[in-house]
């Protein structure tokens, strides 16, 4: 494979001068060669450490690109070898230049010009889904950044703003998006919004009609079902399994949606990452109907084993998929700050219309921001908080695992929560109830399916603003109440509840 790759480059840096490490570079080379089809389905890559001395690095170097190509879905290693995954490539729809098949927005934008307004969502308890550690934020560092941002603020600013957003705050966003997730975009496609459910909305509103179809991923982040039912929109759940979001090709041909939801990189609540040849799939055929995909990004920065799953987005060229984050999880809830980035086909349309429906107030925020990150903080901080969620996250696996067998805690691999899988015979809202009378916020796993059987019970744990020396006692109180609820079941003796 030699010939393929080529030699790595010790010197080798990224368009913004931050040195590219050899591993890095060896990921994005072969994920190129299997795309363009140069390593076709099912070649048997070179064994590690003969491709090392090919190379001329160490082994560990081609270990974590093979581990990282193969969290990705790009190759598949079992007992005969390591080979290249089977993609079903398209040449034709995803290298080259060809147009999306719609790219415009929806029809009904005119006729509803409302400010969107979301509700901001959170809860202190112990084990708390998707909150972050407030304790480990840097204030007294943020508190400074802010009081520049003051002073930058130049009187005219106080009257008029940019409607899509803090022009420095939108190239930062690109700049990060680029070199952390993949995501190739250019400031004038991001659109600045209050929060991730905001741009959920935003993306309803501008790309569907009342009636539309919408597909959400089952289960899914209530968030998402929310918006797209407070715009009126017909929600069809697709099952979600160890691979992502599986659409058939009956979904497709009895229920064709005018959007698609999905969170690849750490699917909401299983942590599932969606395979390379789903997401391939489920670009090309979303680009020969004319659906938009919106891929949730909502934890990505946040993997703890290899380097970040890249994005759905700048997977392919021309790809109809519109990006969204937020800082809710990198920096903390109150900052309401979110993102869209929309292909480039629509900016100019979302240029005109988008300041008739949107307002966003945080100007000031949005400034300190801009240069929280541009001052490398952000990304600073981002690598203490990688460091404090994998060993929270170890912790409570290995306290979930004394009790329960492993295959039933799922998404390990990134983010900020588990999901505990529970047999049918509890009563997983009743767990939750219990544990909240208890200060212990975790969230039932039912309650994320759009119709939940006796087979969808679990709890879904957050570990990202618990202190690691209260997740023990937090999952002992856990394991009673589940006793409690039916002590008849899931393998557990007498003597494990009594450790």
């Amino acid at each position: 494979m030699i010939d393929i790759v080529g030699l790595l480059d010790p010197q080798a840096k990224t368009s913004t001068g931050k040195k590219l490490s050899l591993h890095r570079q060896l990921v994005e080379r072969l994920s190129n060669a299997i795309l363009s089809g140069r390593l076709p389905s099912n070649t048997v890559l070179t064994p590690s450490r003969t491709f090392a001395v090919q190379l001329g690095v160490s082994r560990n170097t081609v270990v974590l690109a093979y581990e990282q190509l193969a969290a990705e879905g790009y190759i598949i290693a079992d007992q005969h070898g390591t080979r290249v995954a089977e993609l079903r490539l398209h040449k034709s729809s995803l290298n080259q230049s060809a147009m999306l098949a719609e790219t415009k927005l929806a029809e009904r934008w005119n006729d509803d010009k409302a400010i969107i307004q979301t509700q901001p969502r959170g809860t202190t308890g112990l084990l708390a889904p998707g909150v972050p550690s407030l304790k480990d934020f840097p204030l007294a560092k943020w508190k400074r950044t802010l009081e520049r941002a003051v002073k930058l603020l130049h009187p005219f600013a106080l009257v008029t703003k940019d409607p899509l957003g803090e022009f420095s705050l939108r190239q930062a966003i690109a700049t990060h998006l680029h070199i952390a997730r993949g995501v190739q975009c250019e400031a004038e496609q991001i659109v600045i919004t209050e929060g991730a459910q905001h741009a959920l909305t935003l993306c309803a509103r501008l790309l569907a009609n009342p009636n539309d179809t919408v597909w959400v991923e089952d289960p899914c982040y209530s968030g998402a079902k929310s918006a797209f039912s407070d715009e009126q929109l017909s929600i069809i759940p697709i099952p979600v399994d160890n691979e992502g979001l599986a659409a058939t090709t009956e979904h497709w041909f009895n229920q064709r949606p005018k959007l698609i939801f999905t969170s690849p990189a750490h699917q909401y609540p299983t942590g599932a990452v969606l395979s390379v040849a789903r997401r391939l799939a489920l670009i090309e055929a979303a680009k020969n109907v004319g659906t938009w995909i919106i891929e949730d990004d909502y934890d990505g920065d946040f993997r703890h084993t290899g380097t970040p799953i890249s994005s759905m987005q700048g997977l392919a060229e021309h790809s109809p998929v519109i990006y969204i984050g937020s800082f809710s999880k990198t920096m903390f809830p109150t900052i309401r700050i979110g993102f869209m980035v929309v292909p480039k086909t629509l900016v100019s349309q979302v240029t005109r219309v988008v300041p008739q429906i949107l307002q966003v107030s945080n100007q000031l925020q949005q400034i300190a921001l801009a240069e929280f990150m541009t001052s490398g903080e952000f990304g600073r901080h981002l690598g203490r908080m990688r460091r404090i969620y994998r060993e929270r996250q170890k912790i409570l696996k290995t306290e979930l695992t004394r009790y329960f067998p492993d295959d039933w805690v799922l998404g390990g691999t990134a983010g900020m929560h588990l999901t505990l899988r529970l047999p049918s015979g509890v009563d997983d809202r009743s767990v939750a109830q219990q544990a909240l009378s208890q200060g212990i916020s975790i969230d039932p796993l039912s309650s994320f399916y759009e119709q939940p059987t006796a087979n969808n019970c679990g709890l879904v744990i957050g570990y990202g603003n618990t202190p690691r020396a209260r997740i023990p006692s937090a999952v002992g109180i856990l394991v009673e109440i589940i006793k409690r609820e039916n002590d008849s079941w899931f393998g557990l003796s007498a003597c494990a509840i009594d450790k």
